[in-house]
């Protein structure tokens, strides 16, 4: 719909528990050019409180529990899907075989290579901007801390070791997040990964999580990442028995090093005093800037999100051939996995 000579972006959310509410925070809070025009979900009950609580902001919100009724009937833009972790992919493909201009999908993308596909086939063939959730992006420690390392703050990038401890250092769930940050500082492309997977899942092949809710539904792991740049990455995220939850990143470079986590960053050089990384301030950060970037490069006519549908196949790619290397003996498996 049109406000004067100002497009306003019709967005629907497909989830609309704890994580769907945080999207349509990203609606709410922008800069009047979107507006919260449907929201979906099986359970009738959370689409109440949904309504309650988005639908004084946008009177005709609409609620849906099937989500080709609302592609079909809601006039959409934009769409946002903040499902279980395994039921992104139909959603991807429905919203982008609908003509939406824009969608924004929590993380994993996908939990298997072929789902992966098909959502990035989709959205290249419907010319659908895709934005994948892995939020560190989206906040600005760690968008500086990238900035930095860009500008040969540490010298040339070596190596990156990631850390993902405490009980729900899962491999889909939150190593996702891991993968893809050793992914974004390393700025190259996956060539091979060796991993072997926490005690207890020599014989998980494939994913067979719950959706994130059950840490025993999947492994930790600990595994290699070798990049065609030459950076190595050190992923360490198993076992889920260590008691302090925390997802920590050391990059290496040859000039010092920088040790980044949820809320500090400081660089490390020899012989010199430690330097903390003091980030500028956002007025809005994480889950909501990154539905806002996808606002905004839809507003503009199109664009490359920060997370892109491509970066996000990265960690979808790294994640199965972890699982494949533990099936060989831990041996090496070569980037990309062949179809």
């Amino acid at each position: 719909m049109h406000k004067g000579k100002e497009t306003i972006h019709r967005v629907g959310v497909i989830g609309c528990r704890g994580v769907g509410a945080l999207h349509a925070s990203g609606v709410e809070g922008g800069d009047g050019n979107a507006e919260l025009a449907a929201g979906c979900d099986l359970s009738e009950a959370l689409l109440a409180e949904f309504e309650e609580r988005f639908g004084e902001r946008w009177p005709g919100l609409a609620t849906y529990t099937d989500h080709r009724k609302m592609l079909a009937g809601a006039e959409l833009d934009i769409v946002t899907v903040a499902t279980s972790d395994h039921l992104h992919a139909d959603l991807v493909v429905d919203a982008a075989e609908a003509g939406v201009k824009g969608i924004f999908c929590e993380k994993p993308m996908a939990t298997n290579i072929a789902d992966a596909d098909r959502m990035l086939e989709a959205v290249a063939r419907h010319n659908t901007i895709l934005s994948i959730d892995h939020t560190r992006r989206f906040q600005p420690l760690w968008r500086h801390t990238k900035e930095r390392v860009d500008q040969g703050t540490i010298g040339e990038v070596q190596y990156i070791v990631g850390t993902l401890s405490g009980p729900r250092s899962m491999l889909f769930r939150n190593g996702t997040h891991l993968i893809d940050a050793i992914c974004y500082f390393a700025a190259g492309e996956p060539e091979w990964v060796m991993a072997e997977l926490e005690d207890g899942y020599g014989d998980y092949s494939e994913y067979r999580g719950d959706g994130g809710h059950d840490p025993a539904s999947e492994p930790g792991a600990n595994g290699y990442i070798r990049f065609d740049n030459g950076v190595r990455g050190f992923y360490v995220g198993g076992t889920k028995k260590t008691a302090i939850a925390r997802m920590v990143l050391e990059i290496a470079g040859t000039t010092g090093n920088i040790i980044i986590d949820t809320d500090r960053a400081e660089i490390h050089r020899p012989d010199e005093a430690v330097e903390r990384i003091d980030p500028p301030s956002w007025d809005v950060e994480g889950i909501a800037a990154g539905v806002q970037e996808l606002i905004r490069l839809v507003d503009e006519g199109g664009g490359l999100p920060v997370s892109s549908g491509r970066d996000g196949m990265r960690a979808v790619e790294v994640l199965i051939g972890f699982l494949q290397s533990q099936q060989r003996d831990n041996a090496k498996v070569r980037l990309p996995l062949p179809r």
